[in-house]
């Protein structure tokens, strides 16, 4: 059996908003952006550069219940891990774009890893993990 997230929702004020904040700030791509006329709703999907899975679709809110946990979808806790193939790359593009870390970069065992907070208020590990470990008799990559 094979199964993978597809899509994460992430709750938003206004569409457009959090488009220029993802494609425009952190340099995701638009995966999609259609209309929906018969739920009266928009669909929007958003992706890393070079993702092939993990796509969040940006999900405005649209009933009192739903504005309340606009930025607070983890109670304060990282929500989502964005991995990086180039930590300090990203990391000062982030930083000239204005993206606001809470939490300075450090090296953890499991890889290099700052803390971001989104246009909402979500807070975000920017990741690049650390090589897997060889195996004894493993040859040298």
């Amino acid at each position: 059996m094979r199964q993978s997230l597809g899509l994460v929702s992430l709750v938003v004020r206004e569409h457009d908003e959090a488009i220029a904040f993802f494609v425009g700030t952190l340099g995701f791509r638009l995966v999609e952006d259609s209309c929906v006329p018969e739920q009266g709703k928009r669909w929007v999907v958003v992706a890393p550069p070079g993702a092939d899975a993990g796509q969040l679709l940006l999900a405005r809110a649209s009933t009192l219940e739903q504005r309340a946990r606009i930025g607070a979808q983890a109670g304060g806790r990282v929500f989502l891990f964005l991995y990086t193939d180039d930590f300090w790359r990203d990391y000062h593009a982030y930083r000239a774009r204005g993206v606001v870390f809470v939490r300075a970069p450090r090296t953890r065992p499991y890889g290099t890893v700052a803390v971001f907070r989104d246009l909402y208020g979500n807070l975000w590990d920017l990741l690049q993990p650390s090589p897997a470990p060889r195996a004894a008799g493993d040859p040298p990559t």
